[in-house]
């Protein structure tokens, strides 16, 4: 093997091998443990870099291992990998770095931070994933490696949680795993490519094919939030907050997320899909879950219940982008699986300083946090206005696109959606912002055990101030050519051959 067809091996072990090596060390290794954390991280960004310039550059990526006869463990590099690739690197990057500073004095850091590197090489098999077989492997490997983050704490609430989590998501992959042996029965060898591989199976087995899109989108849906399959994730916020931020911008959810993304443009094919009229059942199934979410996320006092209902809705808009057939919306629906990345990491990471550093869990409790904790604050604001949509912000370049996807197809209920869900988005952020910048604090804060002059720890505060700022530059500067609106559009101009 040369280093082209190691290179993909080389970005999944610099995760694994980092979480083995943390197994290792003893609980007072704190400097080696923080170490070993930040030189995985980094090696896995420089990594991901060189494959990006690689596929720039023609480079074929590709491990192929033999499982059984017919049956291909495949890890694959194209220009839909190398997104979410992308994503998860950097974003495990600030996360752990934000983690490191958040658990400082907790036990069990080892377990954790084991876990939590191992759940990061999942889904960057996920993202790098060749074939359906290989991308369910992950996929499977992602909800074991995840359970051990959710129940870190050991009470009897995360135990709890932990196990609605496991019912969940391990009934989505029996449907998964139901969907892909039913496939392969159908279509042989289930590699992932440009226009999909159904296309010459579609006609004579037309009723099995949409019966297994359901499935598949059943088994996806779970991890994706989709309703009704959804219940799982606001219970899953008694984790640590760099869990939740975890969870919900760059594992997780966005697995779920992304496996449907691949499953309708590279399994199926778009047009196949539409063709096959799963689309149509797809976009409502998002849209009703974007009004859905918003809709109880008005309606919550704690934080990141509040932020995990949001996730509910948000990351809908990925589905709903991929649903409406066209051009447009498919580049803002894979735009958004970045950009609600970088803005919900940013809003769960300003909710851990809160409450790691004021007591601060409660939406009630939020008056007069601006002028306490301005800098935490100032990102939080960033990222909810890019929640509701506001112009320059990241959140404005996908809905917009996502938008005119919807008037290009015709499909103006999805922008009645759209404009009812950005309503609720900011019925539900305005009134923290108000709050937090313009109410005065009567009484004293629950807790107060800020670092130096009031922001708390520098390794809290440094992360969310960093995806903050690629909130901004990610929409001010969404027509640069590394924007991650640029790569989608290369994505969507393959897809649909323009």
């Amino acid at each position: 093997m040369n280093f082209d067809q190691w290179l993909l091996v080389f970005i999944l072990l610099s995760s694994f091998v980092t979480g083995l090596v943390i197994f290792f060390l003893k609980e007072e290794a704190h400097r080696l443990r923080t170490l070993a954390n930040l030189f995985g991280a980094l090696l896995k960004v420089i990594l991901v870099g060189v494959m990006i310039a690689g596929v720039q550059a023609n480079h074929v990526y590709e491990s192929r291992l033999e499982l059984l006869p017919g049956l291909d463990l495949v890890l694959h590099a194209d220009a839909m990998s190398v997104l979410f690739a992308t994503l998860s690197s950097v974003l495990w990057l600030v996360t752990t770095l934000y983690a490191v500073g958040y658990l400082e004095d907790e036990p069990h850091r080892s377990r954790f931070f084991g876990f939590f590197s191992i759940c990061v090489s999942a889904t960057t098999g996920v993202a790098l994933a060749g074939n359906l077989i290989t991308f369910l492997i992950f996929y499977e490997i992602l909800t074991l490696s995840t359970y051990p983050l959710v129940v870190h704490r050991g009470t009897e609430k995360s135990l709890q949680a932990g196990r609605t989590y496991l019912i969940y998501t391990l009934s989505g992959g029996a449907l998964l795993l139901l969907a892909t042996v039913w496939l392969h029965t159908l279509a042989g060898p289930l590699e992932f490519s440009l226009g999909g591989t159904l296309a010459q199976v579609a006609t004579q087995h037309r009723a099995e094919l949409i019966a297994i899109f359901a499935l598949l989108i059943a088994g996806l849906g779970v991890k994706a939030a989709l309703f009704p399959l959804h219940g799982w994730l606001p219970q899953a916020m008694v984790a640590p907050a760099p869990v939740s931020a975890l969870l919900h911008a760059v594992a997780v959810v966005k697995a779920g997320a992304f496996g449907i993304v691949r499953v309708v443009y590279d399994l199926y094919g778009v047009r196949t899909a539409e063709d096959l009229g799963v689309l149509a059942p797809l976009a409502g199934v998002a849209a009703f879950t974007i009004i859905y979410g918003s809709v109880r996320a008005l309606f919550q006092d704690d934080l990141k219940r509040r932020l995990a209902f949001s996730t509910v809705s948000q990351v809908s808009y990925i589905a709903l982008g991929t649903a409406l057939f066209g051009y447009l919306s498919t580049i803002g629906g894979l735009t958004h699986l970045v950009h609600q990345g970088i803005m919900k990491i940013t809003l769960f990471f300003c909710a851990g300083i809160f409450a790691h550093t004021l007591g601060v869990h409660k939406v009630s409790e939020m008056a007069g946090l601006g002028l306490r904790m301005p800098w935490s604050m100032t990102a939080f604001t960033i990222a909810a206005l890019g929640m509701i949509g506001v112009p320059p912000f990241a959140g404005f370049i996908s809905k917009w696109y996502i938008g005119l996807g919807a008037v290009s197809s015709g499909s103006y209920w999805a922008v009645a959606v759209l404009a009812a869900s950005s309503a609720l988005n900011a019925a539900y952020f305005l009134p923290i912002l108000h709050a937090a910048w313009f109410r005065k604090r009567q009484d004293p804060w629950p807790a107060d055990h800020a670092h130096g002059a009031g922001e708390g720890h520098w390794m809290l505060l440094a992360p969310p101030l960093a995806t903050a700022a690629l909130v901004v530059a990610a929409g001010v500067l969404a027509n640069a050519p590394f924007s991650p609106l640029e790569w989608v559009r290369f994505i969507a101009e393959m897809e649909y051959g323009k």
